[in-house]
């Protein structure tokens, strides 16, 4: 190579929504050497998800664990970094109206429960899984009700899915009784509770117990630019975990973060695969027990070595 020649650094679009963990990459205290993350802002981030999903519209970008794992099985040709940028607890995702005679998780069966926009969005997994391993609620005995679409359009939702009709609203019915609960809805109404008591405590119980700790959002790159560029993969990785620990490092973690640091004693955001495999297991588990994944991935294939 000639001496004194600049490489200039590859372009990569890029969307991630501004946050504790990356925002010294966003402000460019940290960047990688021989890519250059060109940031895009997308707000809601929901329509940066479907772009992708539907158009790979983005070489990197931040998307629903969930959403991921289906969009993964119908042959998307991207690929995830174990970069987990989103992580938080559902225990208190699911709101019922106290006069529907709700006093249980189980009282659920038999009913009809809505949830916010589709039926794989990953609050709305994690917190059936939640009903499901905590409170023994049968999920196959219950009418899951859906604000919205999927972002992955091949996907057929099992037959206890339904939509709702023309002019419904979810936090509407919930009042009116006619839904007996809600999941991913936020509401400020006096008939409308939390059906988990406690339900951030409960969530920190879950962690200390049996490790639950739910990841929601990772980060994917099309793979036509793994194939295309061998140093990709460990060069982006390797700039989000050091934006991340400078973040862990610092004194200004989010109350979330520290109580999980406190329960653990350990980094309240860890990357790669084997500091997570139990919680990447267990999510993998609810999307097969609740008909979003067909068959149980091949971890090997779901994340790109860093």
């Amino acid at each position: 190579m000639h001496q004194g020649l600049k490489v200039v650094p590859l372009p990569l679009s890029t969307v991630t929504r501004t946050q504790p963990a990356n925002a010294a990459l966003k402000d460019g205290r940290v960047a990688p050497e021989n890519f250059a993350l060109e940031f895009e802002e997308v707000d809601p981030l929901i329509r940066a998800f479907r772009r992708m999903v539907r158009e790979l519209e983005y070489d990197v970008c931040e998307l629903a664990f969930t959403t991921y794992l289906c969009a993964k099985e119908h042959g998307t040709a991207f690929t995830a970094l174990p970069v987990f940028l989103v992580r938080q607890f559902h225990h208190g995702a699911i709101l019922v109206n106290r006069d529907a005679g709700i006093s249980d998780p189980k009282d659920l069966e038999g009913r009809r429960v809505g949830v916010n926009r589709g039926y794989t969005v990953t609050t709305g997994v994690w917190a059936r899984g939640i009903l499901a391993d905590e409170h023994g609620l049968d999920l196959d005995k219950v009418t899951w009700v859906l604000s919205g679409d999927e972002h992955v359009a091949e996907y057929r939702p099992p037959e206890n899915v339904v939509s709702l009709r023309d002019g419904e609203d979810l936090a509407e019915l919930l009042v009116a009784g006619e839904l007996a609960g809600v999941i991913g809805l936020e509401l400020d109404h006096p008939h409308v509770v939390p059906l988990i008591p406690h339900a951030e405590e409960a969530g920190y119980v879950a962690l200390r117990e049996r490790g639950h700790y739910p990841i929601n959002h990772l980060l994917v790159v099309r793979d036509e630019l793994i194939a295309a560029n061998p140093g990709l993969v460990p060069e982006v990785f390797a700039a989000f975990e050091r934006a991340k620990d400078m973040y862990v490092g610092g004194d200004d973690l989010l109350p979330v973060h520290r109580r999980v640091m406190e329960i653990t004693g350990c980094d309240p955001l860890p990357y790669g695969v084997e500091p997570n495999l139990r919680v990447i297991d267990e999510l993998v588990g609810h999307a097969l027990t609740q008909g979003i994944l067909a068959r149980k991935p091949d971890l090997e294939t779901l994340f790109a070595s860093a």
